[in-house]
């Protein structure tokens, strides 16, 4: 990747059990698992993990229940130490921090956003939006312009001095992402963020976060079992399975060139027009075709240009981004691309 590294993880195993540095070793020799619970009660958490997660982008870690998901989110706080391997942040390895040198990541450098909002109930929107100033000893009167000026951002308007209970799921949670960005860290951890969430309101947070991602550029690591929701977040994908990585990258070339029957499987029911972008199936080059039906954004969806061009699969596009040519749609290779393929298939 060509992205600055903000938290670089090498190498990480994590074994629950009385004896994991022996079960380790048969975890490096081979050894499954389900044979390592088997034979020696032990379980396997994280296999072998190796990411890069760049700064100012969202990477997002899914899988299903099981698959060790969270539990790699926290060993990047360090909730959880690993049985091996590093967790470097700017450049430091986290695990050599001492308990006041945690401290200090974890108040200034990192925030987390969690599945159940964990606000405090006795405490006003705006007092749980400045929690992290408090605890650093200032004042509600020093925290009160940083905190609102958050709520604001996230739609809450207004609300500062409700209470939690007064709230709707949707509203916690916004005062969970206010509260995060009211401390002010570059990294934020999301552990299932909107899992919780109806429909309607959940896809009104991804709106938002994408939102503040543009404006604002943190390092975001999300965690999520839902692929749509992924596909829609990431700018870097990383799919585990029983504590491994099965395949990461960029989600448009994950969902083009799945390298696993569990990948493929996973997106043969995705909706490709909805989630594909034209910049994943284009032909790369600066010369306009002989044939021009128009001009699109290398960023639309392919959905979008199947209603532009009334189905037409003979015409061809300029792509276009921030007024210069990128590429060349052709039709065919949309509809092409439309086509998913199927467990064990070849890739072309």
């Amino acid at each position: 990747m060509t992205d600055d590294i903000k938290i670089c993880v090498r190498n990480l195993y994590k074994i629950f059990g009385d004896d994991p540095q022996g079960a380790l070793e048969k975890v490096r020799g081979g050894m499954s698992k389900a044979d390592l619970q088997a034979e020696t009660g032990h379980v396997l958490g994280l296999n072998n993990i190796n990411v890069d997660m760049p700064a100012g982008k969202t990477t997002v870690i899914m899988g299903l229940s099981g698959s060790g998901k969270s539990t790699l989110i926290r060993h990047l706080n360090r909730l959880i130490d690993p049985t091996s391997g590093e967790v470097i942040m700017n450049g430091e390895n986290i695990l050599d921090y001492n308990e006041r040198r945690l401290r200090e990541m974890r108040k200034h450098e990192m925030s987390m956003v969690f599945q159940k909002f964990a606000l405090l109930p006795h405490r006003t929107v705006l007092e749980n939006a400045g929690i992290s100033w408090e605890i650093e000893g200032k004042t509600r009167k020093k925290y009160a312009a940083e905190a609102t000026k958050w709520l604001d951002r996230v739609g809450l308007q207004g609300q500062g001095d409700q209470y939690p209970a007064q709230l709707s799921g949707g509203m916690q949670q916004r005062v969970g992402i206010a509260r995060a960005l009211t401390s002010n860290s570059d990294v934020m951890l999301m552990d299932e963020a909107f899992s919780a969430l109806d429909p309607l309101i959940r896809t009104d947070m991804q709106d938002l976060l994408i939102e503040l991602q543009e404006e604002l550029h943190k390092t975001v690591i999300f965690i999520t079992h839902d692929l749509d929701e992924a596909l829609k977040l990431a700018d870097h994908l990383v799919i585990l399975k029983d504590g491994f990585i099965v395949q990461q990258g960029e989600p448009q070339h994950i969902l083009l060139n799945p390298n696993d029957p569990y990948i493929e499987a996973f997106v043969s029911d995705i909706n490709r027009a909805r989630v594909l972008r034209v910049r994943s199936v284009m032909e790369k080059t600066d010369v306009p075709p002989s044939d021009v039906a128009g001009e699109v954004d290398h960023d639309d969806t392919l959905e979008s240009i199947i209603a532009v061009s009334g189905g037409d699969t003979t015409n061809n596009y300029r792509v276009m981004r921030e007024g210069r040519q990128v590429g060349v749609l052709h039709m065919r290779d949309l509809v092409r691309a439309l086509v998913p393929r199927h467990p064990g298939e070849a890739a072309e």
